[in-house]
Parts: structure tokens; C-alpha cells; sequence
């Protein structure tokens, strides 16, 4: 068994798209990012990669290659999946957090879990997504960002 942990932060602007998750959520300001700055998909492949002392996202999938400007985060997620295939081993659950004041997630969960179960072969009940706020404290209570924290399990096949 592997444990890994992944945190990611994006700053949030006006004029770009909201993906948090694998899907795009209706709000008024958008992740600023190389990619598609999915701050949860982020966090869960650096603790894909962190759990086998892989390197991190930014080793994979360098934020200064045209290769991945405007990359959907889902094709991360499914490569970071496949680099831990790879070595032997398979995905036993995720357990995530998301710091943020608006807008609020809960209706989106489910087709979160839904997306990221999908991509990682496992069921919706392997993907646990919690969110909180700041309490308006610090940059996220300002909503200049968001972030992810994501702990994954994974285990020698």
C-alpha cells in the first residue's frame, strides 16, 4: 500500500471557465491557469504521483509546454492514472477537500464523483469530495482562489 497527498491553488479571475472536478460549474469567475486550472483533478495527480515518488504534475505535464496550454485536466488525470498502472499498482479511494467560498459545490458533487470514478477505474464511493470555506479569512474568503486538497490510497496489484 501507498499513501500519497496533493494540494493545488489557482487564483480566480473574471473571463475564464470554472472547472472544478472534470466539469465546468456556473460562476462568475474562472481558475487562472496553463490549463484548464481543474484545482481538484490537479491536487488528485500530484498525490497519484506523490504516493510512488513519481515527481509532481508540473515534472508530467510542465506549464511552460504548448502541449498542454488549455488542456482539459481529464487527460492529466487519465495519464497520471496510467503512469500508476504502470508501475503496479491500482487506486483503492481518494478522500478530497475543497476550500472555497462560492460558489457552493454540493449540487455538483455527484457528477464530480461520477467523472473522477470514471477516469480512475473505481467506483463513486471511492471518490470522497468534502468542501469548506474560509470563514471569509485569507485570499480564498476574498475569492482571489480556491484550493484542493486530495490524499489518495493505492495499492501493489
Amino acid at each position: 500500500m501507498r499513501i500519497g497527498s496533493g494540494v493545488d491553488f489557482h487564483q480566480l479571475v473574471i473571463g475564464r471557465d470554472l472547472w472544478i472536478g472534470g466539469i465546468k460549474i456556473p460562476h462568475h469567475k474562472g481558475a487562472l491557469g496553463h490549463s484548464d486550472a481543474d484545482v481538484l483533478l490537479h491536487a488528485i495527480c500530484d498525490a497519484l504521483l506523490g504516493a510512488l515518488a513519481l515527481g509532481d504534475i508540473g515534472t508530467h505535464f510542465p506549464d511552460t509546454s504548448n502541449e498542454f496550454k488549455n488542456i482539459d485536466s481529464k487527460i492529466l488525470l487519465k495519464r497520471s492514472i496510467d503512469l500508476v498502472n504502470v508501475e503496479g499498482y491500482t487506486l483503492v479511494n481518494i478522500d478530497s477537500t475543497l476550500c472555497l467560498e462560492s460558489p457552493k459545490i454540493k449540487p455538483y458533487v455527484a457528477q464530480m464523483q461520477e467523472t473522477i470514478a470514471s477516469i480512475c477505474g473505481v467506483t463513486i464511493k471511492d471518490v470522497s469530495i468534502k468542501a469548506t470555506t474560509t470563514e471569509t479569512m485569507g485570499f480564498v474568503g476574498r475569492e482571489e482562489g480556491l484550493v484542493a486538497y486530495a490524499t489518495v490510497l493505492l495499492k501493489k496489484v
